[in-house]
């Protein structure tokens, strides 16, 4: 028996009569599962919903397209012969549900796993959709699911205005400590976006909680999200996405392993140990990653080893990253410049970090970690007040 029930759970077995004879669109992926490991649209339909739609966030609904992959609709899901619709298509539109796509429904329910960082797209479709449902006069149902790496820590700052992005569309710090369902009273409450909505909360979750304390099953919500650990390390290290770095995609280690061709592992473990930073290790190694960047090349980099979960400080660690490679070997720091994710006028780290603050630092030999510290508190402090309006636990 699990400790945590999810706000499906919740719905299924305590308000079956809410979508009972409902003509409902479902917005899931494999993680939108409950504790006995069934998927929500079998459960959904078991419960007495009419499924009329299934839609797809990032990687799909099955989960097998890789990141910023453009996933194509299907024309019927093969065991419900019901259409798909994908919200990760070739274009910034696809992002959001069309008008004919929600048609005919009496409801939208969105079960989608999170992993607590504002970069992970999920918890944007959930908002884009809400947007199109209250246009749309659909009512919308968040079934709400623990933050993985928990409730309580913030990390990083605040996205100014014109660096939103599919990576960040309302101001969260990167590593946000809220659940989905209150991501969507956050966009409900604070950011003005009108729909009928309501949410399913969880029963028994605490703000504390870290995924392995609730009893339920980790499934991977991404291809590159294969362990909690992973989601640990991701507010932080998603940042070298951005740059010509592995970010250890096409290892079984993505985030927790990083490098380049070029790099001295040693050299580099050693500069990141300078930092001191808490509740880690960094273990220098070599890597070869099998597809995206340096694919069949030797990297050297670290792996970093967590140590203390409560103290680990995931963006810091990406910064302090981004911070000694430029000192160990800044040939190897080379800014992405190819769009990313929908956006081609704004330099990728500038979308992940939030304003050019941190590049224009890295690239004028002037990042001081204390000091881009010091103004990251100070954006988390103002944001804790409008954050505690929106808390559901």
């Amino acid at each position: 028996m699990s400790r945590v029930q999810t706000g499906l759970q919740t719905l299924i077995h305590d308000f079956p009569e809410k979508i009972r004879g409902a003509r409902i669109g479902v917005v899931c992926h494999p993680a939108s599962v409950d504790a006995e490991l069934r998927h929500a649209l079998d459960l959904l339909q078991a419960a007495g919903a009419s499924i009329a739609a299934i839609f797809g966030p990032e990687h799909g609904a099955r989960g097998e397209a890789q990141d910023m992959e453009d996933v194509a609709d299907l024309t019927l899901d093969p065991r419900l012969k019901v259409p798909v619709h994908s919200l990760y298509g070739a274009t910034a539109e696809s992002l959001k549900p069309r008008p004919e796509q929600l048609a005919g429904l009496d409801a939208l329910v969105i079960d989608l796993q999170d992993v607590g960082a504002r970069y992970y797209t999920f918890v944007w479709t959930m908002a884009l959709c809400m947007e199109a449902a209250g246009q749309a006069g659909v009512r919308v149902m968040v079934c709400d699911r623990p933050n993985p790496i928990n409730g309580v820590t913030m990390e990083g700052n605040l996205i100014k205005p014109g660096f939103e992005s599919f990576v960040g569309l309302y101001p969260v710090p990167n590593r946000h400590g809220l659940t989905p369902g209150e991501i969507a009273r956050y966009v409900y409450q604070q950011q003005g976006v009108r729909c009928e909505l309501e949410i399913l909360p969880m029963r028994g979750w605490r703000r504390d909680m870290y995924f392995a304390e609730t009893g339920l099953p980790w499934i991977y919500p991404s291809p590159n999200m294969p362990t909690v650990d992973t989601a640990l390390v991701y507010p932080g290290m998603c940042l070298v996405e951005a740059t010509q770095l592995s970010e250890g995609r096409g290892t079984c280690r993505p985030f927790e392993v990083a490098g380049a061709p070029g790099i001295d592992p040693e050299e580099l473990a050693v500069e990141l140990a300078r930092h001191e930073l808490p509740g880690c290790r960094f273990r220098p190694l070599y890597f070869r990653p099998k597809f995206q960047k340096h694919a069949d090349t030797t990297c050297g980099g670290v792996q970093i080893h967590l140590t203390d979960r409560d103290s680990f400080d995931s963006y810091a660690v990406g910064v302090a990253f981004l911070q000694s490679v430029k000192r160990v070997a800044p040939e190897a720091l080379i800014w992405r410049v190819k769009p990313y994710e929908f956006v081609a006028d704004i330099p990728a780290i500038d979308l992940l970090a939030g304003d050019d603050g941190l590049r224009l630092a890295l690239d004028g030999g002037r990042a001081d970690l204390a000091d881009l510290a010091a103004k990251w508190r100070q954006e988390r402090a103002a944001f804790a007040e409008i954050r505690r309006e929106c808390l559901l636990y």
